[in-house]
């Protein structure tokens, strides 16, 4: 692979636009993902926030669940912001009926846990791995992690609770980096996809 990896973004709900510019800003070529045949041809992929339920919903139907499962289980690196991080978890506390995961992080998830919409706030998070001081995280309807298994590895914790977790390959964040325009969590998960290259 070149220095410049090819990161796709699942494009099937959520901040989809600012995830493309926060990679293409951490020198990755960034494309929307929507489809088998587009995922076949990216190194790494974003799974942005929106809604969990919807969204894998929305991957059932687009075709795209089962190709995203293989991918990940076969060592693509993935990164999930907020519903991203559902998506990503081994399982999740309470889900909606009919809600599925990719999986790739062996995480247990609480939907909705630091609140409803109106609870929405930022909060500046220390993120091993991530140099220069905290990132500003924006929380919105955001998940936190309530245990992990031995070889997750928890990147920061927010209020007492996990926010970040590294498996492998997968990267998985409770809040928004991209809504901030600090890209260095994508500049950490670019130089991820790099070294897989």
């Amino acid at each position: 692979m070149t220095d410049t990896p090819v990161i796709g973004v699942l494009a099937l709900q959520g901040d989809v636009r600012e995830h493309l510019i926060a990679l293409a800003s951490a020198d990755a070529v960034a494309r929307p993902v929507r489809r088998p045949e587009e995922l076949a041809g990216v190194d790494g992929l974003v799974i942005p926030g929106g809604e969990s339920t919807t969204m894998s919903k929305l991957a059932v139907l687009f075709g795209m669940l089962e190709p995203l499962r293989e991918r990940v289980a076969a060592g693509m690196p993935v990164y999930g912001t907020c519903a991203g991080m559902i998506l990503l978890a081994d399982k999740i506390l309470d889900p909606r009926s009919g809600q599925e995961t990719v999986g790739g992080i062996d995480m247990i998830v609480r939907r909705n846990a630091f609140g409803r919409q109106n609870e929405s706030f930022e909060a500046a998070v220390e993120v091993d791995g991530v140099p220069g001081g905290p990132v500003e995280g924006v929380f919105i309807r955001a998940p936190w992690v309530e245990s992990v298994g031995a070889h997750a590895e928890v990147l920061a914790v927010h209020g007492g609770h996990i926010v970040a977790v590294r498996q492998g390959n997968a990267l998985a964040t409770s809040f928004h980096p991209e809504l901030t325009g600090d890209h260095r969590v994508h500049a950490l998960f670019t130089d991820m996809v790099r070294t897989v290259g």
